[in-house]
């Protein structure tokens, strides 16, 4: 397939991202791609790890190739999508459960569907370019992929502060965050890979890594806690306009672009798999749930209308007010049922 390249290269299972033109925007055929991969060398006892990189400067991963996605969505067929989004949470999970270390290098723009990829490794590792968010709510959906359990386990209130603002995290910000493990330097990769190929053993990483340039979440945390401590998304809403600052002004401006439905639903869910027996496939189920429903009941395909087909940037919205009634976040989240996603050893 000539958007990715998957071969075994000395020790090393190697899975390079090929379509750095479309940011290695991930297609679903990318997806079960890497999927059979794994699956095949989680047993071959010649792989003795795993390496994910991407062609071009640019990004790692820009996110999930949605385009097929908002055709056949607004051509009533929900099927597709629901397909997509399962096989990849699948995906997502058996990243995360990989019996052998899963090494990712992550350059420029790490969105979405990248952060699926790569952010549930064992080594992920992270450069000068590297920035790396959750930008789900500004198309319509909620920080999924797996990305819901790392926006739970992150330091304080700052998951509910990176879902609904879709901040972007640099190297330093994205260690501290819990999305990356190692800043080196990209100059040093390509003889990073050449070691971990030829040894299997992903410990010169730690050897390699290096001290970041500072990050700010750290400084932030004070502030993000006050501010996103609320129950809900109005509860965190009324306390950034009541108590003005130049964090809480800046704020309000990114989530005012975004869907308020679905920043609602991320609050909403974050706060739920915090009061739970937290882990991977528990966040996946509780995001397909979403997902399922985000093209006939939420904003997903207005989105993608105005984000990436007539980029207008002027979405309309549900709840535009930003006043989201607790029975629409109800919705959303409910059980799917018959529906669930389910994982094949279940």
């Amino acid at each position: 397939m000539s958007d990715i390249n998957i071969r075994v290269t000395g020790k090393a299972g190697r899975i390079t991202l090929t379509r750095g033109k479309a940011l290695n925007a991930l297609s679903y055929d990318m997806c079960m791609a890497i999927d059979a991969a794994l699956r095949q060398w989680a047993s071959d006892d010649a792989v003795n790890l795993v390496v994910i990189d991407a062609e071009g400067e640019k990004a790692f991963c820009a996110g999930g190739d949605i385009a097929e996605l908002y055709d056949t969505g607004t051509a009533g067929d929900y099927a597709y999508g629901r397909k997509f989004w399962s096989d990849e949470y699948r995906l997502n999970a058996l990243i995360f459960e990989y019996p052998k270390p899963v090494v990712s290098f992550l350059q420029g723009f790490t969105m979405g569907g990248g952060v699926g990829i790569g952010c549930h490794g064992t080594h992920r590792v992270v450069g000068d370019s590297s920035q790396i968010s959750m930008p789900e709510v500004g198309i319509g959906l909620i920080p999924d992929v797996g990305g819901s359990l790392m926006l739970t386990l992150a330091p304080g209130r700052l998951g509910e502060y990176l879902g609904t603002t879709a901040a972007r995290m640099k190297a330093a910000d994205a260690i501290y965050a819990g999305f990356a493990d190692f800043y080196i330097p990209e100059s040093f990769w390509p003889v990073l890979i050449n070691g971990l190929q030829k040894d299997g053993d992903p410990a010169i990483l730690q050897v390699a890594s290096q001290k970041p340039p500072a990050g700010t979440l750290g400084l932030q945390q004070a502030e993000i806690d006050r501010y996103f401590a609320g129950e809900t998304l109005s509860d965190i809403l009324t306390v950034l306009k009541a108590e003005p600052s130049d964090f809480a002004e800046k704020a309000l401006k990114t989530m005012g672009r975004n869907a308020p439905l679905s920043m609602a639903c991320t609050v909403e869910l974050l706060h739920r798999l915090r009061d739970s027996n937290l882990s991977i496939r528990k966040a996946l189920e509780h995001e397909y749930r979403f997902t399922y429903r985000a093209m006939d009941k939420g904003d997903f395909l207005e989105g993608i209308r105005a984000q990436i087909i007539d980029k207008d940037r002027q979405p309309k919205w549900q709840y535009a007010e930003q006043d989201v009634p607790a029975s629409a976040v109800s919705q959303m989240l409910m059980p799917l049922g018959a529906d669930a996603l389910v994982f094949e050893e279940e």
